[in-house]
């Protein structure tokens, strides 16, 4: 009986000391690569390689920075003895179908890669996917796809950092029971759908009385974006303040509180790029914008793309050499984290230049 106990034991020992092996290997290991597979493409490893940055739209300062970023990367690697050429094209609106053909005709000239940043995650993927087939690279940034649409994708920061970046610099002015609303830039943008839902989660766990009381889309129109906001103030006049989602959301829900005489009275934080926000925040409409440097978001994606290229970021690797920006942590199988958000004040905003 005692060496039918004994044994017992034994195995009762063993078996948790397994339960606790699997359990840090399953939190240390991390997720595997769910990008797409490059079909065939050319050895083009340290050989010139031309390449097209098709964003969700041109003419924004916004993406003029992510294509400054590309063309800067492209640049100190063509120093560096690879040979890298890329030219920025895409629609003047946010215009997914527009997007498409775009990347379409740069599948149809034949280029050895392609960045994008989607209008629409799912209706943008059989365009990529086709690029994929044809044998071009397809790196992601900014604004995802399916991730087997894509092999990469440069990621800004979490959807949960920018979440507790927007509702704390929020609750810091309107305080942690108050109504407030969200003006994003499509109601299918991948990336404004994932910052809601952490943004959902994070009043749930640490703002419970904290109400958000509407969402509404502005397509990437900042003139829009003016006229939402001026929707919801009307519609919802409790409301103490507004988050604007995109690089044109927030300024057209800051004008739009210029202009109705509501500095003071409605906080109004979000996403957009320093030079955009620089008025309003030396107004004192704004007191806080949420961003990570565009540029740099760029220049990740170009580093990604070339790695991809030479073959020097693979499947299961869990870093990316970004040349200047140094080392960048791979997550969730296939992203390229650039790091933590930046929140720009009166403090430091004359500092930044894009």
């Amino acid at each position: 009986m005692n060496s039918f106990r004994h044994l017992h034991l034994k195995k009762t020992v063993f078996l948790l000391a397994l339960a606790s092996v699997a359990t840090a290997f399953s939190a240390d290991t991390p997720a595997p690569y769910d990008g797409g597979k490059c079909v065939n493409p050319r050895n083009l490893k340290g050989k010139k390689v031309v390449l097209a940055d098709i964003p969700k739209l041109i003419g924004i300062g916004y993406f003029n920075a992510t294509a400054k970023g590309i063309a800067e990367g492209c640049a100190d690697l063509t120093k560096a003895g690879l040979p890298t050429e890329v030219t920025t094209d895409g629609p003047t609106v946010g215009d997914i179908q527009k997007q498409i053909e775009f990347i379409d005709n740069a599948i149809s000239r034949g280029v050895d890669g392609i960045f994008f940043a989607a209008n629409d995650p799912v209706a943008i993927s059989p365009v990529l996917r086709k690029a994929l087939k044809a044998g071009i690279h397809v790196i992601g940034y900014d604004a995802e796809s399916q991730p087997d649409a894509r092999e990469w994708f440069a990621q800004m920061c979490t959807p949960e950092g920018v979440a507790k970046a927007d509702i704390d610099c929020l609750v810091k002015e309107i305080g942690p029971q108050a109504d407030f609303a969200i003006v994003t830039s499509s109601l299918t943008a991948a990336g404004q759908n994932a910052w809601i839902a952490e943004i959902k989660k994070y009043i749930a766990s640490a703002y419970p009385k904290l109400n958000l009381v509407t969402i509404l889309p502005a397509e990437e129109d900042q003139q829009k974006a003016f006229q939402v906001t001026g929707q919801i103030l009307k519609a919802y006049p409790n409301v103490k303040g507004i988050i604007g989602l995109s690089s044109v959301a927030f300024p057209g829900a800051a004008d739009a509180i210029t202009q109705a005489n509501l500095i003071g009275k409605i906080a109004v934080v979000g996403q957009s790029t320093p030079n955009q926000m620089k008025p309003f925040i030396k107004s004192g409409a704004v007191k806080s914008d949420v961003l990570w440097n565009p540029v740099d978001l760029g220049y990740a994606a170009a580093y990604a793309m070339r790695a991809v290229i030479d073959g020097k970021l693979k499947p299961g690797d869990t870093e990316l050499d970004a040349g200047k920006l140094g080392k960048l942590k791979i997550i969730n199988g296939s992203q390229i984290l650039l790091g933590p958000p930046t929140v720009f004040t009166k403090d430091n905003i004359d500092k930044y230049d894009f």
